[in-house]
């Protein structure tokens, strides 16, 4: 992915069980430093998903790096950044808290 330009990328979830599940996803970006350049358009994280048993999804994430990530001099030695995905299954009543928050 060129800094600044956007990309789209699908990440494939799978409920092996014979019952229906809900869950939230949560991300995490490394190196660390990099999240601060890593920028979602749109992604399914931080929404409750339904899969049915046995079913199988792959679930958009539309995203760029920020631009400026190509100017810190702390990530001149970067050249790969990692997104990934967690998904938990969903309780009721209990809220998931937002980064940042």
């Amino acid at each position: 992915v060129v800094p600044g330009e956007t990309a789209l990328a699908f990440y494939k979830a799978k409920n092996p069980t014979d019952k229906p599940i809900i869950g939230i996803s949560t991300y995490n970006v490394i190196p660390f430093e990099a999240g601060q350049y890593f920028n979602k358009i749109q992604c399914f994280c931080f929404e409750e998903q339904r899969l049915n048993p046995q079913e199988e999804v792959d679930m958009p994430v539309f995203f760029y790096i920020d631009p400026e990530f190509a100017e810190d001099p702390k990530m001149a030695k970067v050249n790969l950044i990692t997104l990934s995905y967690t998904f938990f299954e969903a309780k009721e009543g209990q809220k998931l808290p937002l980064p940042g928050y």
